[in-house]
C-alpha cells in the first residue's frame, strides 16, 4: 500500500498531539494487520512493514512450502512456490505482497477504530510522561468548569483538577478565570492521567517565593520550612548563607514589593517571614514573634517545649483562636505549651509544696530535687531508684522511701479527686464494697485535666494553650 502523503501526516500528527512518531507507525501497522485478518481470517501469517524513505506501508502474507497442501490459507505447493522463488525447498516460508485496496470497507473501518484507540492510548501516555516529572511545579490554567465543588482546569493538551479539599476557603472561580496552582500529584488511571492541583499546600507558598525572590533561586537564601492556614495566615522560615544578605529583607523586597506579590496571589493571606535559627528554642521564640518570651523549657524526649510569656503577651503568643502558636508548632515541628508567668509560678509553687509535703523531705532535700529537675511529687513518682540515687544526699534506702511516699501522695490525691468528681457514686456504695469504675482514677483525672471543656477562654490572662 502506497500513500503519497502518509509520511507528512505521521509527522504532523506527532507534532500536534505530542505523540511519539514510532508509536504512530506501530498503530498504522497494527491497524492494517487487523484489517487483513478481518478480511481473510486469523489463520493467515501476515507481516506489515512501514518504509520510512518511500512512505509505503507493505503487507506481506507468508506461506509454507509443502509437498501436499492441507491448509491453503497457510501452505503453498512446491510447484507454485518455484514460480515465486525458483530456489525454494519444502519447508521454506515464502512471502507475497498483498494489495491492501482489496481489504474492503469493513476491514477499513476496523483499521480506523484500531488507529483511533491506539492514538488515544498514546495521548494518555504522552500526557502522563509530560507531567509526572513536573510534580512540585506551579502552572497556570483556565477554569473549564465546576464539577461538584471541584474545579476542572484546562491545561492545554489535558485537564487538571483542584479538589475541594485543596481549595482555599472563600475563594471563588468562574468559567474562563485564570488560575495558578501547585502540581500535587499525577495519577495514572484507566480513563486517563489525572493531574491533581492544589492552592493550599505549603509548597505552593514556597514556590511562589522562589519565583519572586532571585536570591532563593540563586541559592543564597534558603527556605527552611513553611506552615499555612490557607486564606488566613502563613509562616515561612528563611536562612541566608551570606552574612551580608538579610534573608527576611530579601523576601520582603523594596517597600514590600516581593511579599505583596505573593500576598496578592494568595488573595490577602497574611504572611510572617521568620529568621531560621539552629537552636530550636531561639527558632520557636522567633516563630512566636511579636510576643516576648520569658523562658523556654525543653523536653527533647517528647519533642515538646513549655513556653513562658509575660501575662500581657499571652494573647499575642497564642493568637486568634490559637492560630499563632499552632502555626509556630507546625513550622518548628515541636509541641508547644504556652503559659503566662503567673500561671507558671503558681504551678511551680504547687509542685514545690508537694515535694516539701512528702514524708522525710525537708527544704534542703526539696531544693536538691528541684535543682535536679524534679518539680513535683508526681514527677518523683515517675522516677526510678537509679535516677534518684544520682541526687546528692539520697542513698538507695532513702530513694525507696521517697518513691513510696510520692506514689502514696499521688494515690491519695487521685482518691480525693474521684470523691469530689463522683460524690453520688461514693455515697451509694455499701460499706466494705470497692468502687467499680471502668476507668482508673488516674485516667479520670487525666480526662478532666485534658478535656477541652475545662479549658478557660483564650482571652483570659490566666489561660494557657496546648498545641500539637
Amino acid at each position: 500500500m502506497f500513500v503519497s502523503d502518509i509520511k507528512r501526516v505521521v509527522e504532523q500528527v506527532s507534532r500536534d498531539r505530542g505523540i511519539d512518531r514510532e508509536v504512530l507507525i506501530r498503530a498504522l501497522e497494527e491497524a492494517l494487520r487487523s484489517a487483513a485478518r478481518k478480511k481473510f481470517g486469523n489463520k493467515l501469517d501476515i507481516e506489515v512493514q512501514y518504509n520510512d524513505e518511500s512512505g509505503e506501508i507493505e503487507v506481506f502474507q507468508f506461506m509454507e512450502v509443502a509437498e501436499e497442501v492441507d491448509e491453503p490459507a497457510v501452505q503453498i505447493s512446491l510447484e507454485e512456490g518455484r514460480k515465486l522463488d525458483p530456489e525454494c525447498e519444502v519447508g521454506d516460508s515464502l512471502g507475497t505482497k498483498m494489495d491492501a485496496t482489496t481489504f474492503g470497507r469493513i476491514a477499513a473501518q476496523s483499521a480506523k477504530q484500531v488507529i483511533i484507540q491506539k492514538m488515544k492510548d498514546a495521548e494518555k501516555d504522552a500526557v502522563y510522561a509530560n507531567f509526572i516529572d513536573r510534580k512540585g511545579e506551579i502552572l497556570n490554567g483556565i477554569v473549564q468548569r465546576i464539577d461538584r465543588s471541584d474545579i476542572i482546569v484546562n491545561l492545554g493538551h489535558t485537564e487538571g483538577i483542584v479538589p475541594s479539599r485543596e481549595q482555599v476557603p472563600r475563594e471563588s472561580y468562574r468559567r474562563g478565570d485564570r488560575i495558578r496552582a501547585y502540581i500535587l500529584d499525577v495519577l495514572h488511571e484507566s480513563r486517563g492521567p489525572q493531574i491533581v492541583l492544589s492552592r493550599t499546600h505549603p509548597n505552593f507558598l514556597i514556590d511562589l517565593f522562589r519565583t519572586e525572590v532571585p536570591e532563593i533561586s540563586e541559592g543564597i537564601v534558603t527556605i527552611m520550612g513553611a506552615s499555612r492556614e490557607p486564606g488566613v495566615r502563613a509562616k515561612i522560615a528563611v536562612a541566608s548563607n551570606n552574612s551580608d544578605i538579610d534573608p527576611v529583607g530579601a523576601c520582603v523586597g523594596m517597600k514590600g514589593s516581593r511579599v505583596q506579590n505573593v500576598v496578592q496571589e494568595l488573595r490577602g493571606e497574611k504572611i510572617d517571614i521568620i529568621p531560621w535559627h539552629l537552636d530550636p528554642a531561639k527558632f520557636v521564640c522567633n516563630a512566636l514573634a511579636p510576643a516576648e518570651i520569658s523562658r523556654v523549657i525543653i523536653d527533647e524526649d517528647n519533642r515538646s517545649m513549655e513556653v513562658i510569656v509575660p501575662d500581657e503577651y499571652l494573647s499575642i503568643a497564642i493568637g486568634k483562636k490559637g492560630q499563632n502558636v499552632r502555626l509556630a508548632s507546625k513550622l518548628s515541628g515541636w509541641h508547644l505549651d504556652v503559659k503566662n508567668e503567673t500561671r507558671y509560678s503558681q504551678a511551680m509553687q504547687i509542685g514545690y509544696d508537694s515535694l516539701v509535703a512528702l514524708a522525710g523531705v525537708g527544704i534542703g532535700l526539696a531544693d536538691a530535687l528541684y535543682e535536679s529537675g524534679y518539680y513535683s511529687a508526681e514527677e518523683i513518682s515517675r522516677a526510678t531508684i537509679e535516677d534518684l540515687i544520682q541526687i546528692r544526699g539520697i542513698g538507695e534506702e532513702k530513694a525507696e522511701k521517697l518513691l513510696e511516699a510520692a506514689r502514696n501522695a499521688i494515690a491519695q490525691s487521685e482518691t480525693e479527686t474521684n470523691s469530689e468528681t463522683h460524690p453520688e457514686t461514693a455515697a451509694n456504695n455499701e460499706p466494705g464494697e470497692e468502687e467499680t469504675d471502668p476507668q482508673t482514677s488516674e485516667e479520670k483525672t487525666a480526662g478532666i485535666e485534658d478535656s477541652p471543656q475545662s479549658e478557660q477562654p483564650l482571652d483570659e490572662a490566666e489561660s494557657d494553650k496546648k498545641i500539637d
